[in-house]
């Protein structure tokens, strides 16, 4: 089995197919969504896929104009065991908007905080410093989807206990491979962030995890096959260590 950590099945254009190959092909995938609203609908054509979770996200690039879907949040958190994709952006376009974005996140990691804690998925391009610093000390597990950081900023993540979600593009560029290579090898899961990814022109697909593992294999100066277990083993200490009871990864 392989596991896409981080991917948007409702963006996709036939997200039923998508949902069905997925299926066939025997692909975990964490279903993480941008809006409070999203969540019940990309739950619910998921509803019949064993191996798909549904996370209940707010984008932060969204926040700021969905703002009082913070309040359907709060009503959603209690079903779910996922939280993604959440976060803050500090890029350029986003700083008009950081203020409100770090509102939001601090309401929606304060209710995850009192709940007992969460897997999140989260979202901390140019803003790593603030998220970490918000992070500490919150119940819950974070892996940090398509980190950027800096070295310092990394080592932060790490020493807080931090997961990581490397995906083919991450992999493929000088930075990300330097960062990759001064993660543990114990706390990284495998993404596509699909359908905002391409592979040779193409808009990635779940299965295209597959082609992730040459990739850290290198990295890793180990076999593409020990590599897979590695993940899948990572998998499992995740869930398990968080009395998730999957049973999929029986």
């Amino acid at each position: 089995m392989i596991i896409d950590m981080h991917c948007h099945i409702d963006l996709y254009k036939n997200p039923q197919e998508v949902i069905k190959d997925c299926i066939e092909s025997d692909i975990y995938v964490l279903s993480v969504t941008t809006t409070p609203k999203a969540w019940k609908i990309t739950n619910d054509i998921a509803k019949d896929a064993k191996k798909i979770r549904t996370a209940l996200g707010f984008h932060p690039q969204i926040i700021a104009q969905r703002y009082n879907e913070l309040e359907l949040f709060d009503e959603l958190l209690p079903n779910v065991k996922y939280v993604g994709e959440i976060g803050l952006d500090g890029s350029r376009e986003c700083l008009d908007t950081f203020e409100t974005q770090l509102s939001g996140f601090r309401r929606i990691i304060k209710s995850i905080h009192q709940r007992g804690g969460r897997i999140m998925s989260i979202h901390s391009r140019n803003a790593a410093e603030t998220v970490l610093s918000e992070l500490h000390n919150v119940n819950g597990i974070s892996i940090l989807h398509w980190f950027s950081g800096s070295k310092t900023e990394l080592t932060t993540a790490i020493n807080q206990g931090c997961w990581f979600s490397v995906g083919l593009p991450m992999l493929k560029s000088k930075k990300g491979k330097e960062i990759v290579s001064h993660i543990p090898k114990g706390k990284i899961l495998t993404e596509t962030d699909a359908p905002f990814t391409k592979h040779d022109g193409n808009i990635s697909m779940p299965w295209d995890i597959e082609l992730i593992f040459p990739e850290l294999s290198n990295i890793w100066h180990s076999s593409i096959e020990d590599t897979k277990e590695q993940i899948f083993s990572n998998f499992k200490t995740l869930v398990i260590n968080n009395n998730m009871k999957e049973d999929i990864i029986s």
